[in-house]
Parts: structure tokens; sequence; C-alpha cells
């Protein structure tokens, strides 16, 4: 707990000043003012976090945290629980498709089990298990409040670590079988939203699967009784370890000025969870894109965020935050190499 309320107490806002010299910096460039777009404005962003007129974002890591859940014995995935080792398995071996989006978006990928419910021995693989998967949330609370802590910094942890090693922006990959459901719930609880209106259908189920899968979030919901104002709580009772380490990730980086790129709906829902703890993170928060998980776009919306992309990905991994770090990359480029009116010699408006 020590180390969570340090990490609260070190996140600061943007530098305001910053974000102005950039925004006069663009607008002295060889182009018309602002026709670079939400390129524009994310420079502006990157500005306020790193409080400089030139931002770096490389070298740029995703963070891929790993869990299961218990609430996988009601039948909420298409796919069974077993596919989360594999899939550690998988990423450790390079094969997954974020590997394959990493490799082209040039940034490197760490892989987390914090609660994996097998013990698994992969190099690489680094080791931050809290148990081994949540409980069933539909019979009770998934996690204790103090295993939902300890989660919460164990993520700061990675994130601090990450950094140590030269990290300048971290992006945010999760794999768990079941946490598209216990997303729902925590988002239904956090943003007193039906949860008919936040729950899909995650990996692959049919109607009859989601109409099964919102019954399951319902009952969880009315078994555990989340506090909407206590965001410890409601991870606690409806959440997961995944998310609660990557909640604790975008604390971390918020606490080091490190801008944090989302992926999907998981990764929202736990950057909206580490907002709730400490309102400040949203400043460092950046969307890569709007995924087919309806409860994504209620989830942006709540964090304020403009999705960069939108290619109907539902994959997870970080792969939506791979395939938009690129754009993210160019904002920064744009404001270091692109030339000035003044040093164009080009006319600007008269």
């Amino acid at each position: 707990m020590n180390k969570l309320k340090e990490t609260i107490r070190l996140i600061d806002g943007v530098d305001t000043k910053a974000e102005k010299q950039m925004e006069q910096h663009i607008n002295s460039l060889t182009k018309p003012i602002g026709s670079l777009g939400s390129l524009e404005q994310l420079a502006i962003k990157l500005a306020g976090i790193k409080r400089s007129t030139q931002p770096e974002v490389d070298p740029a890591t995703v963070i891929v945290m790993a869990a299961d859940h218990g609430v996988t014995k009601e039948g909420v995935s298409a796919f069974p629980s077993e596919v989360t080792k594999q899939m550690v398995h998988n990423f450790m071996n390079e094969g997954a498709a974020i590997n394959v989006l990493a490799q082209v978006a040039k940034a490197t990928v760490e892989v987390v089990d914090i609660g994996v419910k097998e013990n698994l021995d992969l190099p690489g693989l680094i080791n931050k298990k809290v148990c081994f998967g949540t409980n069933n949330m539909m019979v009770g609370p998934a996690l204790t409040k103090e295993e939902a802590i300890v989660a919460l910094e164990s993520g700061i942890e990675v994130a601090q670590e990450a950094i140590q090693k030269g990290a300048k922006l971290l992006a945010l990959g999760e794999m768990g079988i079941g946490n598209t459901t216990a997303s729902s719930a925590m988002l239904s609880a956090l943003g007193q939203t039906s949860v008919e209106t936040v729950v899909g259908v995650g990996t692959g189920l049919n109607n009859e699967g989601k109409k099964s899968k919102i019954q399951v979030i319902k009952r969880a919901i009315n078994v555990n009784q989340p506090n909407p104002n206590d965001p410890i709580d409601v991870l606690a009772k409806v959440g997961g370890l995944e998310i609660a380490g990557l909640a604790g990730v975008v604390l971390g980086a918020a606490a080091a000025r490190i801008p944090v790129l989302l992926d999907g709906f998981i990764t929202a829902v736990a950057a909206l969870t580490a907002v709730r703890i400490a309102p400040l993170c949203e400043h460092y928060l950046m969307a890569s894109h709007q995924s087919m998980e309806p409860g994504h776009a209620v989830v942006n919306q709540l964090l304020g965020l403009q999705p960069l992309i939108d290619l109907h990905l539902r994959l997870g991994e970080g792969s939506g935050a791979a395939l938009s770090l690129p754009i993210v990359r160019s904002a920064v480029h744009i404001v270091h190499k692109m030339a000035t009116f003044e040093e164009a010699k080009v006319s600007g408006i008269s």
C-alpha cells in the first residue's frame, strides 16, 4: 500500500507552458495552421507530458499482462481458460500478433504473468504472480482488496522497471480468457452504465452466449455490490489481476511523466480504474483505436479520448497500440524534422 500511495503522490498535471510553446512551434511550420489535425494535438499533448518541445517516444515498450479468470466456469468465453497459458507460451516464442506488429512498430514486448492459474517457467517471462487467477465473481469477490492492491503495486513495479531500462512510452496489452466479462462488469459499476450497453461478444460468443454473459455479469454485480465510488473495491469484487496490473502500469507511468498508449477495451477499463484512483492520470493517456466491443466506445468517452484509428479490431494483446505507434511517432518526427516558414524561406499567410 505504501508504494501505491507514494506513486499517487508523485502524479502531477501536464506542463501547460510547454504545450503552448509546442503549439506556437507547430504553427510556424511550413503548412497551413491546423492542417495536420490530430497529429498536432498529439504533439502538443506529448510536449505537456514531457515538459519539452522536443518530446521523445522511443524506445517504446508494449507491456502484456496475463492472468486467468474464475468466471470462465460460467461459459462466458468461446475459448477454454487454458488458452491464457498457451498464448503466454506463444508470446514468448514470438508467434502472436503482438510480436509481429511490435516488430513492425519497432517496439519491444514484455510479457508479465500476474495471475495465470499455472506456474510458468519461461525464459524472459516477467513473474509478478499475485495468485493463481481470480475467484468466480458470480459467487463472490474475484479478489480480496489486499490482492487487488498487490496487483496494482506489481503493475507500478513493471512500469518502473521498463522505464529504468529506457522506455519513453508504454503501450498496454493483455491476455486473459474471460477478461471482457470482468471489464464489462467493472465499467458497468464505475460508469453506472447498464450491463447491456457495455457487453459484447468478446472472444467469439454467439448471441445466446452474449445473453448468458449479460446475466452472469448482472448476477456478479448483484452478489458483490461493488462501490462505484471506490475503484479498488470495484477492481477487487468484479475485476481481474491483469486489469489491476495494467492500472498500476498507468499509475507508474504517470508518476514518471511517461505517456501511455492504450489498446482495446480491457486496457481502457484498466486506465479508467487508474484515473478514478488518481484523476491526473488522464493527461498521460492516448487511445490507439476503437475496437468492436461496445463498451470500448463508452470507456473512451468517459476518459475523454479520441481513438487514432478504427480498423474493426477485437484481438487485444496490445495489437491496436502497436498499429498506432507509428502515428504517435509521426507526430514527434513532424516537430523534430519539419522546417519552419523562416527556415525554408517560404512565404506564410499574409
